[in-house]
């Protein structure tokens, strides 16, 4: 419910003709009949942790951000979206997920620096080459798929294993490796267009029809990692860290409090002044991202704005 920073942490909604309900890491998702109601709540998380405080605005960024892409994507691959009736709210096609989320890398960065830095030359079976500094660009972009865990941390995945477990056919991997390189490419053209770089992200598949779909969400600041191009080359020449548009300064701020995740840490509480800082630095990402003015939803009542949205697009 909201809470006195008026954001949304859970939704409680019981839809006419509701069948079913799921709580994710960020989204609160509801099915009626074939078709999701997907509700983009303000929590964030990081190291695959739920943070205790939500974040003002970030669920309407997620959403909007989202929207963005997969409507400017359509031609490369179908995806599941259909309608948009809030601010913070996405309709469309139940799919059979896939259980892997493909992660695309332009650059090493994030987990894959880390993975380099300790001394490992491979990730996800995919050869890293020697002599690279953090933040450069690979040769060309790495495909490093997770598996996606109903629960707990996402596990890194070679191509091999992923045929070897059944997870999808050889036919069907093939398919989203070309999707996965595609929407990338696409990613990249419309960063670049906005004076960024798209470093790494991820996709999302399902099934409806026997057909692949593009499901969850695209190029996001929960699922992306974008660099700032003006001054790149200059900043990777003196060694210096680059300037991020992403969710990695909450993963550094947890990291400077002692949580990476591990068994034993315990979560901190993000301060007031750091909450307002990361809401901001979300408006800024979507502004910046879509090149759009960011308009906030309305934060009275955000519950029942949801519901009568919702109720009012789908006629129930």
């Amino acid at each position: 419910m909201s809470n006195p920073l008026h954001a949304i942490l859970e939704t409680h909604f019981t839809f006419p003709g509701q069948t079913n309900f799921y709580r994710g890491k960020v989204r609160d998702v509801y099915t009626l009949g074939d078709q999701l109601v997907v509700v983009a709540s303000d929590r964030i998380s990081a190291f695959d942790h739920i943070l205790p405080r939500p974040i003002p605005y970030k669920g309407q960024v997620l959403n909007q951000v989202a929207t963005h892409f997969l409507k400017a994507t359509r031609d490369i691959v179908p995806n599941w979206l259909t309608n948009v009736p809030d601010p913070n709210v996405a309709i469309g096609h139940v799919c059979e997920p896939i259980r892997l989320e493909m992660v695309i890398r332009g650059y090493i960065s994030g987990h894959a620096w880390r993975t380099y830095a300790s001394g490992k030359r491979a990730l996800c079976g995919v050869p890293l080459p020697e002599g690279m500094q953090e933040s450069d660009r690979f040769p060309k972009p790495i495909i490093t798929p997770a598996t996606k865990a109903e629960e707990g941390h996402d596990e890194d995945i070679s191509k091999e294993e992923i045929l070897e477990r059944g997870i999808v056919t050889e036919a069907a991997y093939e398919e989203l490796e070309a999707y996965t390189k595609a929407l990338f490419e696409r990613g990249t053209q419309m960063a670049a267009e906005r004076g960024l770089i798209l470093v790494d992200t991820k996709y999302e598949f399902g099934k409806r029809d026997g057909k692949i779909y593009l499901i969850d969400e695209i190029h996001t600041p929960d699922s992306s990692r974008y660099f700032y191009a003006y001054g790149y080359e200059e900043r990777q020449e003196r060694g210096e860290r680059q300037q991020q548009l992403s969710k990695e300064f909450v993963r550094e701020w947890l990291m400077t409090q002692g949580f990476q995740g591990l068994e034993g840490q315990s979560m901190p509480v993000m301060p007031d002044a750091f909450v307002e800082e990361v809401s901001n630095r979300y408006i800024e990402l979507y502004e910046r991202v879509t090149g759009k003015a960011f308009v906030k939803g309305s934060n009275i009542n955000i519950e029942e704005r949801i519901y009568d949205n919702v109720v009012r697009c789908l006629g129930i």
